[in-house]
């Protein structure tokens, strides 16, 4: 599930969710609506995901634009598998999404 979010004045983001609801991914705050949903069309055709692991040792995603800015970021994983089997699940909610 994927959620479009308003920030009170700040500016919407987007939020992938899994099929129970935990959120995967958190996007970066886009100042209209209609820019954060052409940012998510965009990413839904070609995802370019970043694996990074942060100063405690603990593994995250960055989705990443095609011009190689950060576009979201995942929730902390304690396992490179875990994290793994997060990035098959953001995909498959990207795929599965009607924004296209």
């Amino acid at each position: 599930m994927i959620q479009i979010l308003k920030e009170d004045k700040k500016g919407y983001r987007f939020c992938v969710k899994s099929q129970s609801g935990n959120p995967l991914l958190e996007s970066e705050l886009f100042a209209t609506k209609e820019q954060a949903e052409g940012i998510l069309k965009a990413v839904q055709v070609n995802p370019i995901f970043e694996r990074k692991t942060n100063h405690e040792g603990k593994f995250l995603i960055h989705l990443k634009g095609s011009d190689g800015k950060k576009i979201a970021e995942s929730k902390t994983y304690s396992s490179e598998a875990g994290m793994e089997n997060g990035i098959k699940n953001v995909k498959n909610v990207l795929s599965q999404s009607d924004l296209i």
